[in-house]
């Protein structure tokens, strides 16, 4: 059984965009590796940006620079 997990801020990712993540990282793993995506698990985590850094800094105060 694959197991996905991306992650991803929460910046206003839309349900519609959800879905397509979802249904590309399993047609990937059919595609790539043969897995059967009835048992394809994928999972999307959404961070706050105050949660997530790049080279040393949130991602809240890259952003606010326009980053």
């Amino acid at each position: 059984m694959p197991y996905v997990n991306i992650r991803i801020t929460d910046e206003g990712v839309t349900r519609e965009q959800k879905a397509e993540l979802i249904a590309g990282a399993t047609e990937l793993l059919r595609r790539v590796l043969g897995k059967n995506p009835a048992t394809t698990v994928v999972v999307i985590d959404e961070v706050a940006t105050d949660n997530w850094g790049i080279a040393g800094e949130m991602v809240t105060e890259r952003r606010q620079r326009g980053e």
